[in-house]
């Protein structure tokens, strides 16, 4: 073709293409000499230093065996009869063919434990527990925390969510649950009761890898970084009075570290909540220096937006007798609120944690 008698879009296309076939002359010849050196390298040094995404879940899956569950544990699913369905590839599974009513075996028990371990949040399908069956179920796992902020069911350890067209969904941003405690949650365990007919589905992302795709200057500087939680949001409408005699009962304002060890698995976690974090309040824990308040205002903002990128989620829906066992420890979560004026109501009982802690030593074997 003549270019210089060509239309100025077939001249561009000509040109495009020749170039397109040189670049990849080019970077075939540079990969060649550079494959030998690159086989040897580890996970972290094969991606950019500017974009960590995805070497935050590839790091958390190569400690995981590059597999969703380690063999042990498919084998002892398969035991039982279990089907486990993967949501996400490093976070996020459905567990078939269990019955969560009644009396659980030891064995079922340790058996679920675990599998929340690896994979930080599991589901369950058509279970339909009464809320006192629901309540005994948490009981496997430890002791109970009751919400006081919320509507209580008719057993008080449950928590309705209920949402509709007179009140829609505002549980849209990510965060784990009650970080305004001085012994947040181990987990949350969720039911369905109302699903709405599309939409209303909850977002879990993966807070160990988050915290691995952080850039490594962020890592080192929230390690030492604590921030005050309190739950003014909750009763900001309430009469003065009454807000001030439960703050006399409920500590209101405690310190939790920016990067949390996971006291059963040793990963590090990044650990924060937007809602109830004092953004101005952070301070390294090691001299007591606040830092300054537009330094950790902006730091805050940085942080907040690590749990929403797509690498680290999994997304469930939601039908009517499903359930949720999510670890507050290891994970972050969002509800969608895309279904109005449709109704959606969940039933909640959360399950008593211990003090979030950083265990500096751990974190310094992740690298």
């Amino acid at each position: 073709m003549n270019t210089a008698t060509a239309s100025g879009k077939e001249r561009y296309n000509d040109i495009a293409i020749r170039t397109a076939a040189q670049i990849v002359v080019s970077r075939t010849d540079a990969a060649h000499s550079a494959q030998s050196e690159s086989e040897d390298k580890p996970v972290a040094d094969r991606f950019p230093a500017f974009n960590r995404t995805g070497l935050g879940v590839a790091v958390e899956y190569e400690r995981m065996g590059n597999r969703p569950v380690s063999e042990t544990l498919q084998a002892r699913a398969e035991a039982f009869g279990f089907e486990l369905e993967h949501l996400g590839i490093t976070i996020g599974t459905v567990i078939h063919n269990v019955n969560l009513k009644g009396g659980l075996p030891n064995d079922l028990i340790r058996f679920l434990r675990d599998v929340l371990n690896e994979r930080k949040v599991i589901f369950f399908r058509e279970q339909h527990l009464s809320e006192d069956e629901h309540v005994a179920f948490a009981r496997c796992f430890g002791e109970l925390d009751a919400f006081p902020f919320g509507p209580a069911g008719e057993n008080p350890f449950i928590l309705e969510i209920r949402h509709n067209s007179k009140r829609p969904g505002s549980i849209n941003s990510w965060h784990t649950d009650v970080t305004w405690m001085e012994e947040p949650s181990l987990g949350s365990i969720a039911q369905c009761v109302t699903a709405p007919p599309v939409g209303g589905d909850t977002l879990f992302s993966d807070s160990h890898a988050a915290y691995l795709g952080l850039p490594k200057g962020v890592r080192e500087q929230i390690q030492h970084i604590h921030g005050i939680n309190d739950y003014r949001n909750f009763i900001a409408d309430l009469p003065t009075d009454l807000a001030e005699s439960i703050k006399q009962e409920i500590p209101f304002g405690v310190s939790h570290p920016l990067a949390r060890t996971h006291p059963e698995t040793g990963k590090t976690a990044l650990y924060i909540h937007g809602g109830f974090l004092r953004h101005e309040s952070l301070y390294d824990v090691r001299s007591g220096e606040t830092m300054d308040q537009d330094e950790a205002r902006a730091l805050v903002q940085l942080l907040l937006q690590q749990h929403n990128r797509p690498e680290y989620l999994c997304r469930f829906r939601w039908t009517e007798g499903a359930m949720a066992f999510w670890d507050n420890r290891a994970v972050q979560h969002y509800a969608a609120s895309d279904y109005y004026p449709h109704s959606r109501c969940l039933r909640r009982v959360t399950v008593a944690g211990d003090k979030p802690y950083f265990d500096e030593q751990a974190a310094a074997a992740e690298g």
